[in-house]
C-alpha cells in the first residue's frame, strides 16, 4: 500500500473591500492553483447567489466523479481487449439542500456515450462500468450511491 499527497491551494478571490463586514459584502469566489496548471477560476453555486458563468464545487465533484471512472474504464476495456473510440459522460447528480442551508449529495447517475468498433462485445463492454467501483480512488471516496447508464455507439 502506498499514501499519495494531493495538493492545490485554493485563494478566497471575493473581497470587495471589507471583507466579510456583512453577509451580502463579499463575492463567493476563488481560484483553485495546483504547480504548473492553469488556474480554475469558481464561484458558489448559482442557487446561493454564486457566479452560473464558473464552476462549483458541486460541477467539480460530479466532472471527478465522471473523469475517474472514464479513466479507469478505457484502463479496464484497453486491457479486456475492448477497443474505445470515443467517450462522452453527461453525468446527472441530484442533491438536496435543508431549510437549515445544509445540502449533500443523494445520488449520481453516469451516463457516458461509448463509441466502439463493429462487433465488439457490447456484453462484456458494459460488464466493466460494475467493476470500477472497486479500484476509482473518487468513486470509492464518496457516501452516495453512483449508478451507471451506459450508451453504445457502433462504428
Amino acid at each position: 500500500m502506498a499514501n499519495h499527497d494531493y495538493t492545490a491551494r485554493v485563494t478566497w478571490t471575493g473581497n470587495r473591500g471589507q471583507g466579510t463586514a456583512s453577509y451580502r459584502a463579499y463575492d463567493r469566489t476563488w481560484n483553485i492553483e495546483t504547480p504548473n496548471k492553469p488556474v480554475v477560476h469558481c464561484s458558489n453555486d448559482p442557487l446561493l447567489g454564486g457566479d452560473p458563468t464558473l464552476h462549483n464545487p458541486e460541477d467539480l465533484l460530479i466532472a471527478s466523479l465522471s473523469a475517474c471512472h472514464m479513466l479507469w474504464y478505457l484502463h479496464l476495456a484497453s486491457d479486456a481487449g475492448i477497443v474505445v473510440q470515443g467517450y462522452v459522460d453527461d453525468p446527472l447528480a441530484v442533491g438536496e439542500s435543508l431549510p437549515s442551508g445544509a445540502g449533500r449529495f443523494l445520488s449520481a447517475t453516469l451516463r457516458p456515450v461509448i463509441t466502439v468498433p463493429d462487433g465488439t462485445d457490447l456484453a462484456k463492454a458494459d460488464a466493466i462500468h460494475h467493476e470500477i467501483h472497486k479500484t476509482c480512488f473518487i468513486a470509492r471516496s464518496v457516501n452516495f450511491p453512483v449508478t451507471y447508464e451506459a450508451r453504445y455507439e457502433v462504428g
